[in-house]
């Protein structure tokens, strides 16, 4: 994958979730929503987030999110996108800043805008098949991963030792713990995060 001066490399997309372990999803009713929930994450000591197409204005709000913000060790956070199905949304959300794309399922199109521009692309897929076809270039998204559940991760694990795999869709915090015992590099979390700022920074490692 190219690498250009403003281009996140996937060594440091992974290290970072590897630290990390939960990447939150958000879903936001609208941008000052999408930006308040970014900011707080950051301010706990998150440092990879993930806003989704669903979001009205979603790359307003990514925009709006870069400003000012810094992580604890002073470097810039990782900031991508989500649910990006289409070549035109890969484009919207590149051309914004984003620094990976996410798409739920085989995205041909978003595939081949993301290397074209050098930006990490999280595939998502659920059948073996689909899991090791985007593995073999990247981290791959498993959804919904809730269907299989752990033993399905562990399953896949098995089989695709080195693969980078991130289980997202209806995991519950308290379950995390499960998945990334069964392999996985870190969960997708869409819902259920603390809202008080010391329950979110004791979940992030402290705020910044």
């Amino acid at each position: 994958m190219p690498e250009g001066p403003e281009t996140t490399p996937p060594a440091a997309l992974l290290a970072a979730l590897r630290t990390q372990r939960l990447l939150p999803v958000l879903r936001s009713p609208d941008v000052a929503a999408a930006v308040t929930a970014v900011t707080a994450l950051l301010d706990a000591g998150c440092r990879v987030v993930e806003l989704t197409t669903s979001t009205p204005g979603w790359e307003r709000a990514l925009t709006a999110s870069r400003h000012g913000h810094r992580t604890g060790d002073g470097t810039a956070p990782l900031l991508g996108v989500g649910t990006v199905t289409t070549a035109a949304q890969a484009a919207v959300a590149i051309g914004a800043g984003a620094d990976f794309l996410v798409s739920p399922h085989p995205a041909p199109a978003v595939r081949e805008e993301a290397a074209r521009h050098g930006t990490v692309f999280v595939e998502g897929g659920f059948t073996p098949a689909e899991v090791a076809d985007a593995a073999g270039r990247g981290p791959a998204k498993i959804f919904p991963a809730h269907v299989g559940g752990p033993r399905f991760v562990a399953s896949l694990r098995a089989v695709l030792p080195h693969a980078a795999l991130i289980p997202t869709g209806g995991i519950a915090i308290e379950e995390a713990p499960a998945y990334l015992a069964a392999g996985a590099l870190a969960v997708g979390i869409g819902s259920g995060l603390p809202e008080e700022p010391a329950a979110l920074a004791r979940l992030f490692g402290g705020a910044r």
